[in-house]
């Protein structure tokens, strides 16, 4: 006993003479990341990813709110028909919640850069910047007011951020903009883990002044002048070739890497019954486009086939037929088989395929799991140029000039999806010469570029910027569908619905935002720009 006496007074003192400072340091697991040794870079990708990826969050709305794609899939009657169907309504919340999300990210980035070098992470610092007004402007062309002067600011004690009004948002993202573009140097080095640009900033400039103009013709409608201002600044700086294009390659290899469209399109229903709608089209057939040719293909026939994911249908312009949005396989009036000039399916027995003659995105192209995400193009830039001559503002060159750009560019970036989906050079050339703009009246040129806006973010599986732009422009003139039970009254959705737990976590805010929209928080309110 007194052995373990004369012991237990020695490991006393032992410890006692331990100060805490080493304590910390025998218990610090010196591979666990830190504030010191984290790199902020990877909160960039991180942000990247994530708002690039929307998968489901743009094909149960906006891809058929647009007459895009179409389906008769009953998980798509909430953009397809302009149903809440179930739990699905979800998914109008998820750019609100998915999006502040991907702008906490790119705060904690810019505050670890900070904290640790911020000489030398000025590049990557401005670059959040640039990214929280790409991602904020999603956000409130989606709902109207939200967060933004507040906006993931838990760190700093703001738990419930006030919904800023969107008028004063984009003045603040302008200003934003202009301070972060700025403050990008070429002469040091870029952002290690971008997965926009791979760090070359002289792209990101141009990145930077491109947004600008999308940002600034969002206020074509109620600010006119405030637009021209802005466009004018931009004008000279955006894109030059679709070399600029901002797009994210996803990773095959990593299931939360993969491209989310192409995975939700792989899913069994999906892939039977989504396909190209009749609207796109026959525009792209009245037009002769040869985008036709390489979107599209009509799967072999009978379900089994229709069904198998490795097996490519018939490209051949002349067999592609878009299916009509509104209908459903439900048997009632509203079967596809009820439609104007059903071509019927193929097969027979068990192995009848319903849809088996509409035409589908070409698999190859558009549903790999490692294929890009197209974030802003210089096909969208070079459209709104012309936009901006046609009205009149001084930006270099001619309406006709950057419209023939906008459709050069536009068919062009297809290959970019898929080396498979290039067309010919001299059938691009033939095509623009064929369609020049219409400038006889200022609303027939707005017509064609706006529609080809649309075709081209379409095409290019942009459906939320399609839809966004459609908003600002009218164009091009949609026909509604009236589907019994539908939510809009046979109109086309303006918005989507506020996160749904907004109400309980931020419920005096959420109340305030809600009593400010004429109409209240539904589809058929309008944000503050479209007037």
């Amino acid at each position: 006993m007194r052995k373990w006496y004369v012991l237990g007074i020695f490991f006393l003192a032992l410890m006692g003479s331990c100060s805490k400072a080493k304590l910390d340091q025998i218990n610090t697991d010196p591979s666990r990341l830190t504030e010191n040794n984290y790199d902020p870079n990877s909160l960039l990708a991180e942000a990247q990813l994530k708002y690039a990826n929307l998968g489901y969050y743009q094909l149960l709305y906006q891809s058929t709110m647009m007459q895009l794609l179409a389906s008769t899939y009953y998980y798509y009657n909430n953009g397809d028909k302009y149903i809440n169907v179930g739990s699905f309504t979800d998914y109008q919340g998820r750019i609100f919640d998915e999006g502040y999300m991907d702008a906490s990210y790119i705060r904690e980035m810019q505050r670890l850069a900070r904290l640790k070098d911020p000489v030398a992470y000025k590049n990557l610092i401005a670059i959040g910047d640039i990214m929280f007004v790409l991602v904020l402007q999603r956000i409130t062309d989606t709902y109207g007011d939200v967060p933004y002067t507040q906006a993931v600011k838990a760190m700093q004690g703001i738990k419930y951020p006030v919904y800023d009004v969107q008028k004063a948002i984009y003045s603040q993202m302008l200003n934003d903009l202009d301070a972060a573009i700025a403050q990008l140097d070429t002469s040091k080095p870029g952002p290690t883990a971008d997965l926009f640009y791979k760090g070359d900033m002289a792209k990101w400039k141009k990145f930077g002044y491109s947004l600008m103009l999308k940002l600034a013709m969002r206020l074509t409608k109620v600010d006119p002048d405030k637009a021209r201002i802005w466009t004018e600044k931009a004008g000279g700086k955006t894109f030059d070739s679709i070399n600029d294009n901002a797009i994210l390659v996803t990773d095959a290899s990593s299931f939360n890497s993969q491209n989310g469209t192409s995975l939700a399109l792989r899913t069994f229903s999906d892939y039977l019954e989504v396909r190209w709608s009749k609207t796109l089209i026959d525009q792209l057939k009245s037009n002769d486009d040869p985008r036709l040719s390489v979107i599209g293909e009509v799967p072999k026939d009978g379900l089994a086939k229709n069904a198998d994911q490795n097996l490519n249908g018939n490209t051949d312009p002349a067999a592609q037929l878009g299916m009509p949005n509104g209908y459903d396989l439900q048997g009632g009036t509203t079967d596809i088989s009820q439609s104007p000039n059903y071509p019927g399916g193929t097969g027979s027995g068990s192995d009848f395929a319903p849809l088996g003659k509409y035409s589908r995105p070409r698999t190859a192209v558009y549903l790999k799991l490692g294929g890009p995400i197209f974030i802003l193009s210089y096909a969208e830039t070079e459209f709104l140029l012309a936009e901006a001559k046609v009205r009149g503002w001084n930006v270099n060159g001619t309406a006709q000039l950057h419209y023939a750009n906008g459709l050069t560019g536009a068919i062009q970036s297809l290959a970019q999806l898929d080396p498979s989906a290039a067309v010919d050079a001299n059938q691009i050339t033939a095509f623009v010469n064929r369609n020049l703009l219409d400038e006889s009246s200022p609303q027939n040129a707005l017509a064609l570029i706006n529609t080809q806006y649309w075709v081209a973010t379409g095409t290019n599986f942009n459906f939320i910027e399609a839809w966004l732009n459609w908003k600002r422009s009218d164009y091009p003139k949609l026909i509604p569908v009236t589907y019994k039970g539908n939510v809009t009254n046979g109109t086309i959705p303006r918005r989507m619905i506020y996160l749904s737990t907004e109400v309980l976590n931020n419920p005096q805010n959420y109340k305030d935002a809600v009593a400010r929209i004429a109409g209240g928080d539904v589809l058929t309110a309008r944000v503050w720009w479209d007037k």
